[in-house]
């Protein structure tokens, strides 16, 4: 099997130093249990200056893990992607609570981002950064979602994937569960009038993003309160990447709320 396929299957091997950094970020929040059985490095590391192994070790006597040195060739072997540095975090799978165990917690003033149909876990991960750099308090997912590929996720998120409050939930059921929290519901749909420069946007708010290719069901927008369209600059009939909507559509969400 190809490595560009394996990307599609499970995968708790995170990789590069940005990615744990994001994985001990989310663990001492409290976010995020994930657990780290090992942290291995390339052993020509060692060699030479390796600031990043003290760091490594400390996180190892906190998170109860170890850290060793194995080949190059066991390195490469391991990793899916080509940006890990020589480091590899060997880890288990996250919990995900369901939303409905975790209301409570939800802040009057919050901004969740439900993601739906996204169809590629590298966009996925794309979406998810762009939505942490602007300050989403967390994300709602189906069942079947991308974290299984965590590795993955976690590169193309830039670590925000396991920074993130992930929670579980049928996307209709969080619509009705936000709504019961004074939550407005905005879609992005290119079908809307409301084009979004021209829209307001203050917390708190659920918004809803869907796939290039699927978008967002018919049921969803039913339940918006909002629709808002993303201009474009000249005639195109393409829609923009998951990763493209998120990005502008937070933006627009952080310059209102500022």
């Amino acid at each position: 099997m190809q490595k560009e396929e394996v990307k599609f299957q499970a995968s708790t091997i995170l990789e590069g130093m940005t990615s744990l950094r994001g994985l001990f970020a989310g663990k001492e929040s409290g976010v995020n249990n994930r657990p780290i059985y090992r942290i291995v490095y390339d052993e020509q590391k060692a060699k030479k200056p390796f600031p990043e192994l003290g760091y490594l070790r400390a996180m190892g006597e906190k998170f109860g893990f170890e850290t060793e040195a194995v080949s190059a060739e066991y390195i490469q072997k391991t990793a899916i992607g080509q940006s890990h540095g020589g480091i590899l975090a060997v880890c288990g799978v996250r919990d995900l609570p369901h939303l409905g165990e975790k209301t409570t917690l939800l802040p009057e003033n919050g901004w969740y981002a439900v993601l739906q149909g996204i169809e590629d876990p590298y966009n996925f991960g794309y979406a998810l950064r762009s939505l942490y750099a602007c300050g989403a308090d967390g994300i709602i997912l189906c069942e079947r979602n991308w974290m299984s590929a965590a590795g993955v996720v976690a590169r193309a998120s830039a670590g925000a994937s396991e920074r993130f409050p992930v929670l579980i939930a049928d996307p209709l059921e969080a619509c009705d569960i936000f709504h019961a929290y004074g939550y407005r519901i905005v879609c992005a749909d290119e079908r809307s009038a409301a084009l979004l420069p021209n829209t307001e946007l203050k917390k708190p708010l659920l918004t809803v993003i869907g796939g290039e290719r699927r978008g967002i069901s018919r049921a969803m927008l039913e339940k918006a309160d909002v629709t808002v369209r993303i201009p474009y600059g000249r005639p195109f009939a393409g829609a923009l990447s998951a990763a493209s909507a998120a990005t502008i559509l937070g933006y627009e969400i952080l310059r209102q709320n500022f």
